[in-house]
């Protein structure tokens, strides 16, 4: 399946989820043609690993701070915009090449764009291991954001059961536009998708809630292997 075919088969979405590639958030979007803005980033991201890629880290599912704005998962604005390049070493050119990378969040809400704890993590801790981010590609077992009704998009909630159902199908077409790489699921709800789904891989420890260390030990460790 070609790249932009996957990305449009994105297209239709559940109840309660928000579609960063084809949904408007008009509340917080800077610009009418977001959607179209972070369809393209998600595009080169992927265009730009699919024939090198050795790994796929694959999380639960899209957050606000993160893909919301950028359209890539686990990769916030900060990374897209050059902020995070003087203390964790990410610059923007490691998400993707030969386009300028652009915010779409208004820069009232934050003046540096949206910051995601997790994406911080996970491009400092391969950067850190000297891991080259050509070689990995980031995903959700749930593409879409899913956010509290009644609270607005700029929340984040676990996904429903149907949900993590309703990605299954695009988790699979994912990891077909890749050849022989190591699977990485972060956390225990990806874990169940890629077994739901019986495709080997292995799990780590997601960085939230205080499971950064052993992300990072785990991560070591895997790298140390190859």
């Amino acid at each position: 399946m070609p790249i932009p075919e996957f990305i449009n088969s994105l297209k239709p979405t559940p109840r309660g989820l928000f579609n960063p590639w084809f949904h408007r958030d008009k509340t917080n979007d800077l610009v009418p043609d977001a959607p179209d803005i972070r369809r393209r980033q998600l595009e080169l991201y992927l265009t730009q690993r699919q024939h090198r890629a050795k790994y796929l880290f694959i999380a639960e599912a899209l957050g606000y701070q993160g893909g919301h704005f950028t359209g890539i998962a686990m990769t916030s604005e900060r990374i897209l915009l050059g902020f995070q390049e003087e203390k964790y070493g990410v610059k923007p050119e490691h998400v993707f090449r030969n386009e300028t990378p652009l915010r779409t969040s208004r820069p009232d809400l934050t003046e540096q764009g949206m910051s995601e704890p997790t994406a911080t993590i996970m491009w400092g801790a391969m950067i850190e291991l000297g891991l080259d981010p050509y070689d990995a590609v980031l995903w959700n077992a749930v593409p879409w954001h899913p956010y509290k009704s009644g609270e607005g998009y700029l929340t984040n909630r676990t996904p429903l059961a149907g949900e993590m159902e309703a990605g299954l199908k695009h988790l699979r077409n994912f990891i077909s536009l890749f050849g022989d790489v190591k699977i990485i699921a972060v956390g225990r709800k990806c874990e169940q998708s890629l077994g739901e789904l019986d495709i080997e891989h292995t799990g780590v420890r997601h960085p939230a809630n205080g499971g950064a260390p052993k992300f990072r030990g785990q991560l070591k460790e895997l790298m140390q292997l190859d």
